[in-house]
């Protein structure tokens, strides 16, 4: 439909409105971009520059005021630019600011650029820093992302500038520009990853470093080598578009592998390695970054017990060289955490940090054996089956699967809570086939285990692999009324002037298990202390908790808890072959010695749970000494089966249909 003449006019004028809008505000900005460049031109230089040492004393505190890991500028010496290989300088530029020699200290046109590409995008998705502000940064300010420490950055770099020459604004760049693991300046950082001089490193090795300052320890090769040698490659391609390195130079660099130093040497107190990592990790999650960390001069407050924590790292030590776990390859991992406020109070990754930084708590997936057991009684529970209920402990066959107890023992009919104190491998099966795959799968979800959990019958003995940290999270339900809290590792942080810019806020919780059932699975699992596979834990005041042990030994647990304090312990072989270890052993010695420290300030609290009376098994609760190990993980038997039975039926509960979720794998 044609327009008439007054609708085209209208049309012009609004147009034309638009453009005049469009036209005055770009007018605006290019004279505020004028103005800024005028006065940045007119800045003063900074007297006596080159003798400048910034001054860092980031720490991390206890909860109990201990210093824990203390942050220092470090670096093997200071390298004049001469002596640093053009290729470390043209992999650094490549990455860090393509337009170093030729700019003045800041690109406000890059600026301007990455300022609208960030508000489109609601979140910072690039920078516009050159090297120059960044040395601002290292020297001068903090890595707060604000918009008045941006503005000063640019002063800053304006007048470092007129201070110094370009190549010296680079050497000292490359001198205190912080790239992990305790590493300052690219010396620092030949010398830790690759145990070299800068000089005598390659130019694989060279474009890992200049990867680094964006994001030290995301790429530190130590943490994760396959995201170094990810961001290694980023920078070689760039080189090679800049037409830094020939093709072949950047075919043969991208396809080197990575053969770190040995043993690396860390240039920080730190007295609880694996929970700093931790907490650096989780301070970058509230929105600091690692530069930040490093350099602010932070009091960071943790909510790590350090009596605790010593405890720990001496309780690991400690009982695997009594059972004679010595190899390299024997490890351990313990994590510790408050169940009413989410409060991390241990935290032990392995046995020695120096040796490996694999954090044994929230990255190795390993199965937890009958220590899963739980979760299937806990479905049943939270459907009506109780603890007095009675279960037939004798053989039985689901499809071709026909699991055995230890030493194909069968004591008949037994209560419910019997069954779980001896860790009957046969009742938990058939306690799985009673309440459903997908409700004990909904039933560990809900409570805080979120690695992928195989729709099948042998979950129920721990055939799936789990991550301590949060199979040790869900353990907590159990001693928190049915709540399940976030355990967390920061408590507040300070500047250095001792501004607050952090309290944790009140831990995330919520009530995903019943009361009644809370306290009927405590009931139940306090008899494995008393009287089954966890007497080895005992400390002398009201616990609960449970073994695992797993096919061929090859992972032991104990997890387990007070009214206050749950702690989770896993001991086994990285390698993941057999380590001969039960977890009534060596795992629950060690969270014996754990929790006798942890409890201490809470003296003997018995449970706020109401009364369950659990009915006494008719030959005697006490088993024999060889009833009590451990049994074995899921084996094929040809013992005649016999059917579910004299279990009530469970009630209905509404369970989410999902799909079949991928086997977990266990890390080689």
């Amino acid at each position: 439909m044609a327009k008439n003449k007054y609708e085209e006019e209208n049309d012009e004028s609004f147009f034309d409105f638009v453009k005049v809008i469009l036209t005055g505000g770009f007018a605006v900005l290019l004279a505020g971009l004028v103005s800024l460049q005028l006065y940045l031109a007119s800045l003063p230089p900074i007297n006596n520059l080159q003798d400048f040492k910034p001054n860092i004393v980031t720490k991390f505190y206890s909860h109990d005021d201990e210093i824990i890991k203390t942050f220092t500028a470090y670096t093997f010496r200071r390298i004049e630019l001469k002596d640093v290989p053009d290729t470390l300088k043209m992999a650094i530029i490549a990455t860090e600011d393509k337009n170093f020699y030729r700019h003045h200290g800041y690109d406000l046109t890059g600026l301007a650029r990455s300022t609208v590409q960030n508000i489109f995008a609601g979140r910072v998705v690039q920078g516009a820093s050159t090297i120059t502000q960044q040395l601002a940064r290292v020297l001068f300010l903090s890595n707060e992302k604000t918009f008045t420490r941006k503005i000063k950055e640019l002063f800053i770099a304006a007048r470092i500038e007129k201070t110094i020459s370009k190549d010296k604004i680079l050497e000292m760049y490359l001198n205190n520009v912080y790239l992990g693991s305790g590493a300052y300046g690219a010396e620092g950082a030949a010398q830790i990853y690759f145990n070299k001089h800068l000089k005598e490193c390659d130019l694989a090795e060279l474009a890992l470093i200049a990867g680094l300052p964006q994001a030290p320890s995301v790429y530190s090769p130590f943490n994760n080598v396959d995201l170094a040698i990810k961001r290694r490659n980023q920078v070689l391609q760039r080189m090679y578009k800049m037409r830094y390195i020939t093709k072949d130079e950047y075919e043969a660099a991208k396809q080197a592998k990575v053969k770190l130093s040995a043993q690396p040497s860390f240039y920080t107190t730190n007295k609880a390695p694996y929970f700093c990592d931790f907490a650096m990790k989780e301070l970058e999650r509230l929105g600091f970054d690692e530069t930040e960390i490093i350099h602010g001069g932070y009091k960071i407050v943790t909510t790590l017990d350090y009596k605790t924590q010593l405890a720990a790292n001496e309780a690991v030590i400690r009982e695997m060289k009594n059972y004679g776990l010595t190899r390299d390859k024997q490890q351990a991992a313990v994590f510790s955490f408050n169940a009413g406020d989410g409060r991390i109070i241990a935290y032990v990754g392995g046995k020695d940090y120096t040796q490996s930084q694999y954090d044994r708590v929230t990255q190795a997936i390993r199965p937890p054996g009958s220590a899963f057991k739980p979760f299937v009684y806990a479905a049943a529970l939270e459907r009506g089956i109780g603890p007095n209920d009675v279960i037939d402990d004798s053989p039985v066959k689901i499809g071709s699967w026909a699991p055995k107890n230890y030493g194909s023992k069968y004591r008949g009919k037994i209560p419910v809570y019997t069954a779980l104190m001896i860790s009957s491998n046969v009742c938990a099966a058939k306690m799985i086939q009673v309440v459903g795959i997908r409700a004990v799968i909904q039933t560990a979800r809900v409570l805080g285990i979120d690695t992928p959990l195989e729709y099948d019958y042998t979950i129920s003995l721990g055939s799936n692999g789990v991550k301590l940290f949060e199979f040790t999270r869900a353990y907590g339900a159990f001693a928190n009324g049915g709540y399940v809290v976030q355990p967390f590792a920061i408590e507040r942080v300070e500047t250095s002037r001792g501004k607050v810019v952090y309290v944790a806020p009140k831990a995330r919780m919520s009530h995903q298990l019943s009361l009644q059932s809370a306290a009927e699975m405590t009931a139940m699992l306090k008899t494995v202390i008393t009287s089954g596979t966890g007497r080895a834990a005992s400390i002398g005041k009201p616990a609960a908790g449970k073994t695992g042990t797993t096919d061929d030994y090859k992972d032991a647990y104990f997890v387990g808890y007070t009214p206050n304090i749950v702690t989770g312990v896993w001991v086994g072989n990285d390698d993941n072959t057999s380590s001969n270890i039960q977890g009534g052993t060596v795992p629950a010695l060690i969270w014996r010695d754990v929790m006798k420290v942890a409890t201490e300030p809470y003296g003997t609290v018995e449970f706020n749970y109401p009364a369950v009376e659990l009915t006494p098994y008719t030959k005697g609760n006490e088993i024999t000494e060889e009833e009590a190990q451990e049994p074995e993980a899921p084996q094929e038997t040809t013992a005649e089966a016999a059917p579910v039975e004299n279990l009530p039926a469970p009630k209905p509960a509404p369970v989410p249909r999902a799909k079949e979720p991928e086997k977990a794998p266990i890390p080689q």
